[in-house]
């Protein structure tokens, strides 16, 4: 099929597709190749839709039965067809996206890996799409809204297109307001106050979870995170949803805010849905601040990460190296605290050599406390030890090495 631009083909995974030739609209090398293209295509996305076949496979063997699955935004198609052709228990997929371009590429791609029995394309505002699969018996088990930008638009129709138990997936590429450069405009997609703090990215994921988890309450509907990550400049997170009043309340049990002082690092999360008066650092008596509400509850179910984890044996991953180190991490910082000390910006603060993370990991295990590195970020340990005793370490190592 002829195309009124340059396309090229590409292997991702199992398939073969057909791309916008990405060098071919940009002028500058500082331009942003894929939202200059005719149709979206983000080549450096390929982990997130690596994990999404993971995810989807290993959700599939959970619930033990065939699942309809749909994808709102797709672009040239690429996720879509690899969920097909790729997770095996696909009854259907329904691809959609409002651009006619976009939609006859994504057509191709489905017919040039012959999975149109399975896969139909649609060509309409993903809100509407979603809005015809509302009914009872029409909703999907899986929906996947990989914007570019917040999801937020979305989540509503996405919700009510999605069947009791079903997995939804998000993913947030304005890291901008998540992490506190724009605030404002945090507040007014996420309904929470964000912070300029160094564990921003998982800060990050848990305004969206927040976010999620009222607009779902809206509905009578709880939310139950499977498995959540930030990689290179977005988050992302797999979350069950279950149908019904008492879930949505044990949903909005897990709001509340995070009370960071900037002055020792100390940090403390409370769960409430209303705000509170404490605002004096219990540590160095400086004025904390406050981020939230956002959501305190987990960010990983460790079964199904583990099963995730099973999933990566025989699946052609380009990435399968780092795919496996984020899924390890993630086990293991599944049901540890909220937030983690990124070392560096310690020992930077108060003119430290930076020890070994190992090393840091270790002593805090001997002193009794919880310690795992995090997927967040490589220089990080997770911990329920307070700030001063990390400090008292983190100068200790330092100073033995």
């Amino acid at each position: 099929m002829n195309f009124e631009f340059p396309t090229e083909a590409v292997k991702e995974g199992r398939v073969e597709l057909s791309v916008p030739r990405l060098r071919a609209f940009v002028k500058e090398a500082w331009e942003y190749a894929p939202s200059k293209a005719p149709v979206f295509y983000n080549p450096a996305m390929e982990l997130n839709r690596d994990l999404a076949v993971l995810a989807l496979q290993a959700y599939q063997k959970t619930v033990k039965r065939e699942i309809s699955v749909c994808e709102p935004l797709t672009g040239c198609g690429v996720r879509g067809v690899r969920i097909a052709a790729e997770v095996g228990g696909v009854r259907r997929v329904v691809v959609n996206d409002i651009s006619p371009t976009a939609a006859k590429l994504a057509q191709f791609n489905v017919e040039h890996n012959d999975l149109s029995e399975r896969v139909s394309v649609a060509n309409e505002d993903a809100n509407l799409l979603l809005s015809r699969y509302a009914a009872l018996r029409k909703r999907f088990d899986c929906i996947d809204v990989d914007p570019f930008g917040s999801p937020v638009p979305y989540v509503d129709s996405a919700l009510r297109a999605l069947r009791d138990g079903g997995l939804l997936s998000l993913t947030a590429t304005d890291m901008a307001p998540l992490c506190g450069v724009h605030p404002k405009a945090c507040v007014r997609r996420y309904g929470g106050k964000p912070l300029r703090t160094e564990y921003c990215h998982e800060q990050a994921v848990r305004l969206l979870l927040g976010g999620l988890a009222m607009t779902a309450a809206k509905h009578d509907i709880g939310i139950n995170p499977m498995f959540s990550y930030s990689v290179y400049n977005y988050v992302r997170t797999y979350v069950v949803v279950h149908y019904g009043a008492k879930k949505a309340d044990k949903s909005i049990q897990n709001m509340g805010y995070i009370l960071h002082c900037f002055a020792c690092f100390h940090r403390e999360s409370s769960r409430a849905t209303v705000p509170f008066l404490k605002r004096d650092c219990p540590e160095c008596g400086s004025r904390l601040s406050i981020a939230g509400p956002l959501w305190l509850g987990g960010l990983w179910d460790r079964e199904f990460s583990f099963n995730v984890n099973g999933e990566i044996r025989g699946k052609i991953l380009r990435h399968r190296k780092e795919i496996f180190r984020l899924i390890s991490l993630s086990i293991d910082e599944a049901e540890a605290p909220v937030t983690y000390y990124v070392i560096d910006k310690v020992c930077d603060k108060f003119n430290l050599p930076i020890p070994s993370m190992s090393r840091i990991v270790a002593e805090l295990r001997k002193a009794g406390f919880q310690a795992a590195l995090t997927s967040f970020n490589s220089k990080a340990v997770r911990t329920d030890a307070p700030a001063r005793f990390i400090r008292e370490v983190v100068k200790g190592l330092s100073y033995s090495r």
